[in-house]
């Protein structure tokens, strides 16, 4: 859910709780159909990359802009300064007619390295479902390489499950061949029922009922035409070891961000992906809230980091061989007249200046600074992680950070 549209569009609560669950009845489109693999693609000998989106949109001022006063000590003084990371602290969503600065619309600037105006596909307020019209960087990185789908990755939270759906693009020479996977509640719940339904849990109307309801969450994507070839074995045992050691009813596991990071360090331990994008997202909880909110969501998703970065030093097949790329969704306002001035992120200047950091090996990161100071656009991400990883991204921004180091 846009909580920036919402709180523009909506005036009660009432009316707030009908629309959400009418957003979830998304419309059964006609599928596309699924192509074969082609052949020619070459196995990958290159670095693995972690992309971590700092989500839910945070502001310079709390992230980079004060080190003695940053709520993400980690990745401001280790991945930074001690690790030899590249910080880009002027970079910014540009200000373009239709550019929104809001949390689909910027991971999607990430993932394709193009600014577009994003229009919701469900007809349905407030459903925020959007499609990609160029290539992921994931379909990039398939298409050139022999790389299975569990191993291209995106570890989505449990609010924004419009987004378990930028798996890949509309592009017609890329497109959901070349898609990758996402771990998430929602997954593990769809993965629940399909398995309690296969072992006859149900019966009866009550098995009717669990068959429609396993229906409605998978046609979720309706772009899927087949959803078994869709459904990994890798990551069902994925999630059959993460019931046998977390139960099924989610009050044992972690929940908002820090089930990401627990869901990211099973996946390294697990899955061994190549390229790992996490959604972070908890800092947009100040909506609704103290400031307190904010600035502690920050801090978990450091504290994330952290881990996640410890896991990778102590795994032989990662240590000296990952590149981590940091960068927001968005940024948020700076409304001094507001008692909370970063509340939300309304398409103001300060909801456009956000940051970049990348931090790796210097043999694939090659730096000759530790900060570039010039103007840098979100958008030139993905070819810069195109260039880490060595694959081409003809249709993003042809402008990569690696250069202006």
């Amino acid at each position: 859910m846009n909580r920036r549209d919402f709180l523009q569009k909506s005036t009660a609560v009432g009316v707030a709780g009908a629309t959400l669950s009418f957003a979830y009845q998304e419309p059964v489109q006609q599928p596309r159909p699924m192509q074969p693999m082609p052949q020619g693609r070459i196995p990958y000998r290159g670095p693995n990359v972690i992309l971590i989106r700092f989500g839910g949109g945070v502001r310079r001022r709390e992230t980079i802009d004060d080190p003695e006063r940053t709520y993400c000590p980690f990745i401001y003084h280790e991945l930074y300064r001690r690790q030899g990371g590249v910080l880009f602290p002027n970079m910014e969503i540009e200000s373009l007619e239709g550019i929104q600065t809001s949390h689909g619309q910027g991971t999607l600037y990430i993932l394709t390295g193009k600014y577009d105006r994003y229009e919701d596909i469900t007809g349905r307020f407030l459903s925020d479902r959007f499609e990609a019209k160029v290539p992921t960087l994931f379909e990039y990185f398939r298409r050139k390489y022999d790389v299975p789908a569990h191993q291209a990755l995106i570890v989505n939270g449990e609010d924004r499950i419009n987004e378990e759906f930028y798996t890949f693009s509309n592009h017609h020479v890329y497109g959901i061949r070349y898609r990758s996977t996402v771990l998430s509640l929602y997954r593990f719940k769809t993965y629940l029922l399909r398995k309690d339904i296969a072992d006859g849990r149900y019966e009866g109307r009550e098995l009717e009922q669990k068959r429609r309801e396993l229906e409605m969450m998978e046609n979720r994507d309706y772009r899927v035409e087949n959803r078994q070839l869709v459904a990994l074995p890798e990551v069902d045992e994925f999630w059959r070891k993460w019931r046998e050691f977390y139960g099924r009813t989610g009050f044992v596991n972690p929940r908002g961000d820090r089930l990401l990071t627990t869901l990211s360090l099973w996946a390294i331990r697990e899955l061994r992906p190549k390229l790992m994008m996490i959604n972070y997202q908890d800092p947009d909880y100040v909506h609704w809230g103290p400031r307190q909110f904010y600035h502690r969501a920050i801090s978990i998703i450091d504290e994330g980091v952290r881990e996640i970065y410890n896991a990778t030093q102590a795994d032989e097949a990662y240590r000296n061989n990952t590149v981590f790329v940091v960068v927001p969704d968005c940024g948020r306002d700076s409304n001094r007249a507001m008692p909370v001035p970063y509340q939300h992120h309304f398409n103001t200047r300060s909801a456009h200046q956000i940051f970049g950091l990348i931090a790796g090996p210097r043999r694939f990161v090659p730096n000759e600074r530790l900060a570039v100071d010039r103007v840098q656009q979100q958008i030139y991400v993905a070819k810069s992680i195109g260039e880490i990883m060595d694959f081409p991204t003809p249709h993003a921004a042809n402008r990569s950070l690696l250069a202006a180091t």
